[in-house]
C-alpha cells in the first residue's frame, strides 16, 4: 500500500483543529461585522469622526482664509476697497501656500502636538483644582497630603493656618 492511513486518534485531532479554526474565523467575522455596524450607527448618530490634527488644521486654515477674503471693511473706503481686498486675498493665499506643504509633509507632528496640548491642559486643570481646594479651605478627606500641611495641630480654633510673623 502506497497510501498510509492515519491512526483513528489523529483523524479526530485534525477534525477538532479544523473545527476550532472554523469557529475562530466565524468569531472574527462576527466581531468585524458587529464593529462595522457600530461604526455605521455612530456615523449616522454623531456624523463623521474628526480627522487627524493635520486635516483639522488644514480645515481651520481654509475657513480663516475664506473669512478674511470675504471681509468688507468700511475702513478701506469706496475707492481703496477693491484694491485693499485684493491685497488681503494675496496675503491670505501666500499664507495658505506656506502652511499647506508643512502640514502635508509632517501630519504626525500635528497629532503629537495635539496630544501634548491635551496633556498640558490636563496638568494645568489638575494644578488649578488643587490650588482652588487650598484657597477655599475645603478639607479633602481623600487627599492625605493636605491634612498635615494645612492645619496647625496645636491650634484648635479652626481650619486656618498658623503664620509665624517673627
Amino acid at each position: 500500500m502506497s497510501e498510509e492511513v492515519p491512526p483513528p486518534g489523529e483523524a479526530r485531532e485534525d477534525a477538532v483543529d479544523e473545527m476550532r479554526a472554523t469557529d475562530a474565523d466565524a468569531w472574527a467575522t462576527a466581531c468585524a461585522e458587529d464593529l462595522e455596524a457600530e461604526k455605521a450607527r455612530r456615523r449616522t448618530q454623531y456624523g463623521p469622526p474628526p480627522g487627524s490634527a493635520a486635516e483639522e488644521l488644514k480645515k481651520l486654515v481654509d475657513a480663516v482664509a475664506d473669512k478674511l477674503s470675504g471681509i468688507q471693511s468700511p475702513l478701506f473706503g469706496a475707492v481703496a476697497g477693491p484694491a485693499a481686498q485684493q491685497v488681503v486675498r494675496q496675503v491670505v493665499q501666500q499664507a495658505k501656500d506656506a502652511v499647506e506643504p508643512v502640514i502635508e509633509r509632517n501630519p504626525d507632528v500635528f497629532d503629537h502636538l495635539a496630544a501634548a496640548g491635551n496633556e498640558l491642559l490636563a496638568a494645568y486643570r489638575s494644578a488649578v483644582q488643587a490650588q482652588e481646594r487650598r484657597w477655599t479651605g475645603r478639607d479633602d478627606q481623600d487627599d492625605p497630603r493636605d491634612l498635615g500641611e494645612r492645619h496647625d495641630r496645636g491650634d484648635e480654633d479652626g481650619p486656618g493656618e498658623r503664620i509665624d510673623l517673627d
